[in-house]
């Protein structure tokens, strides 16, 4: 069973797992589950995917139950009105916050059409805040150990793979990354931690319901063997304050 957190006449948004496609893709031809096929199942009407998210990426993810309102939603995203929160570990120690500004060139699947190879890069920015660091008595190149941090990071942009992408871009890539990190610490991750998935998560997503107009913050906890590795690191109290400060503000 997917994990719902929102549901109403409009829409509905769940906490999709790791290593779950969206939808069918000849990306992955023998991949038999897909998020839009098993929530559909499970509540029993057709959604309509509002956003991306990669495969290996978990968290917040919204659908809609009309084209009308899917196209609403996804005029929100493309106009910048939703703001987005994911969390991730990555190899190194970036600075303490910073903002990576760094045009893109738009990508594509291998089925889908092909662009235009002339085309400019994408403006892209994407905003990140440094919450914990860790060293491990693991050898990295001409180092004696590995430094790893955990981040929150603000895309502004929507580009395809942008986090990831930008994380590459300043040399801290995300653990479990095949295609834009480093085999070594995957490697390491999944053989020693015992933790082999992507270690990027879609935390907390705030739009604006198409109909009635108010504020909607959705927010997916961390679990499973991403919640676990914090609590290994000794992180898991800082994932308790980041948790509250998506929730909003405390009372007083």
């Amino acid at each position: 069973m997917l994990k719902l957190l929102h549901l109403d006449d409009d829409l509905v948004a769940i906490d999709k797992p790791a290593g779950l496609l969206v939808h069918r893709s000849m990306l992955d031809r023998h991949e038999t589950r897909f998020a839009v096929q098993l929530l559909r199942d499970q509540i029993g009407r057709r959604v309509i995917p509002v956003h991306r998210l990669d495969k290996g990426t978990s968290g917040v993810l919204v659908f809609a139950f009309e084209r009308e309102t899917a196209a609403a939603l996804a005029a929100q995203f493309e106009t910048r009105a939703v703001e987005k929160r994911y969390l991730a570990v990555v190899r190194g120690w970036p600075d303490e916050a910073g903002v990576i500004e760094h045009p893109l060139k738009v990508v594509r699947d291998e089925y889908e059409l092909p662009i235009d190879g002339l085309a400019p890069p994408q403006e892209a920015r994407t905003a990140y805040r440094r919450l914990a660091t860790i060293e491990l008595p693991v050898p990295d190149d001409r180092h004696p150990t590995s430094r790893y941090a955990w981040l929150e990071l603000a895309p502004e942009t929507g580009r395809r793979h942008q986090i990831r992408r930008h994380l590459k871009h300043i040399s801290h890539p995300v653990i479990g990354d095949a295609t834009y990190g480093k085999g070594r610490h995957n490697r390491m991750f999944a053989e020693q931690l015992g933790c082999a998935r992507l270690l990027l998560h879609c935390a907390a997503m705030t739009l604006q319901h198409p109909r009635s107009g108010q504020v909607l913050a959705l927010q997916a906890d961390l679990s499973g063997d991403y919640a676990s590795l914090l609590q290994r690191f000794g992180w898991d109290g800082e994932l308790a304050r980041v948790s509250r400060s998506f929730s909003g503000p405390e009372s007083p």
